[in-house]
């Protein structure tokens, strides 16, 4: 026995001059477009969303929606709250995604979201609750930290002179070079900041190890990823891994996402 919503269906279908089939496309497709996540992107510290550009072009290519924040380094409890505006206005599922300092951030503004369905870490800092990321800077010692450089107001840059070959080597010099001129600094005091909740410690999660990151020393990296029994993969990349290497990064998110 046909059920009232087959019925009218096959009603709708008739009074439309298409098949059943045709009448179901725009359904079909809207229950698809709502189990596809977006994809929100967070950037790091001493770049901005533009370094996401290629990853994105990629992810949009796939059919994915994509979010990128875009964080004012001022400090973490500014950007989480920024980050979890951009995660929040977002329907339907999410995966997270986050470069470098971002990983703090997006720790901590995924927290309790239940819409988030996975975090992907890239290169990225990914602190427990109430843990500043200095004391794990000085156990796992960065190259590039010798060359952080303060202006008046307490931000940080990395010295220009040696930003292409800290964060960058494995990109076209001069890309790297205009990257250095650009490259947004972050407050001094993040290193001492800590957070409320750890978004990792209930959300699945996927790392990223950049094992020629001379920003975040790869151990560190390690060390977040083993600690919250992630799956990790390991790739032969500076820190812009994401610029260098946009294809396995891209990849990583659609594992996270349930694509292929």
């Amino acid at each position: 026995m046909r059920t009232p919503t087959v019925v009218k269906i096959m009603l709708l279908a008739a009074l439309a001059g298409c098949t059943v089939a045709e009448a179901l496309e725009p359904m079909n497709a809207a229950r698809s477009s709502q189990s596809t996540p977006t994809i929100v992107l967070v950037h790091g510290a001493f770049a901005d969303a533009s370094g996401w550009q290629s990853v994105i072009a990629i992810l949009q290519q796939d059919g994915y929606k994509v979010a990128a924040v875009q964080n004012s380094l001022s400090s973490i409890a500014a950007d989480v709250e920024t980050t979890k505006r951009v995660i929040d206005a977002q329907a339907g599922p999410v995966v997270v995604v986050a470069h470098s300092y971002g990983g703090a951030v997006m720790t901590g503004a995924a927290a309790g979201n239940p819409n988030v369905t996975a975090l992907v870490y890239i290169a990225a800092l990914a602190p427990d609750v109430g843990e500043p990321a200095g004391p794990l800077f000085q156990q796992y010692p960065s190259d590039a930290a010798p060359h952080f450089v303060p202006d008046a107001a307490g931000f940080l840059y990395i010295d220009p002179a040696f930003y292409p070959e800290l964060f960058a080597p494995d990109i076209p010099r001069r890309q790297a070079e205009a990257m250095a001129v650009a490259q947004k600094p972050l407050t001094a005091a993040a290193f001492g900041q800590t957070l409320e909740a750890a978004a990792w410690k209930t959300i699945p999660s996927w790392f990223l190890v950049a094992q020629e990151d001379r920003v975040i020393n790869p151990d560190l990296e390690r060390f977040y990823a083993q600690r919250m029994n992630a799956r990790i993969i390991e790739l032969k990349s500076s820190h812009a891994v994401m610029l260098s290497n946009p294809q396995a990064v891209a990849r990583l998110i659609r594992e996270a996402a349930g694509g292929s």
